[in-house]
């Protein structure tokens, strides 16, 4: 069973590619499948490639999946760093 989570991006260039590597390295460090959701396309939110091909912006809301072992706890940790980033909310 995943576990998800939706946010708004707030930051006023969005996710740009220093965010975006926090987050990609955040998810790496997770055994779980980890996925980032926007505007109808879903990425691997372990390849930073992916994650800069949605070019999101400010006010988007994303969704991000985790499925596997430690789901809830990858979960936990990126929308952590989502607001320690003061990426979104």
């Amino acid at each position: 069973m995943a576990v998800e989570k939706t946010v708004t991006i707030t930051d006023e260039t969005g996710v740009h590619a220093r965010p975006a590597t926090v987050l990609v390295n955040k998810a790496g460090s997770f055994s779980s499948d980890i996925t980032v959701d926007y505007n109808g396309k879903s990425v691997n939110l372990k390849s930073i490639m992916g994650v800069m091909s949605l070019g999101i912006p400010k006010d988007a809301e994303i969704t991000i999946k985790a499925e596997g072992d430690d789901e809830q706890e990858a979960l936990d940790a990126l929308v952590d760093v989502i607001k320690s980033e003061g990426l979104g909310e």
